[in-house]
């Protein structure tokens, strides 16, 4: 099962601050999921972001419309 970090949990992760953080997840580069109006950050997610050199991956993490 995958666990949900807090913001700064997440943040911390990554090595980046709270406020960074969300800007990343705003602009899709970071992988977020939305729980509500609730911003949650999958390790796991965070793992592959950090495999893959940090870089986002292909068509991001919105939704398409």
């Amino acid at each position: 099962m995958t666990r949900l970090l807090r913001a700064n949990q997440a943040a911390q992760k990554i090595d980046v601050t709270v406020d960074r953080l969300y800007d990343y997840s705003r602009q899709g580069i970071v992988p977020v999921v939305k729980i509500g109006r609730q911003c949650r950050w999958s390790e796991d997610a965070l793992d592959d972001f950090i495999s893959n050199g940090g870089q986002s991956f292909p068509g991001g993490w919105k939704k398409d419309n």
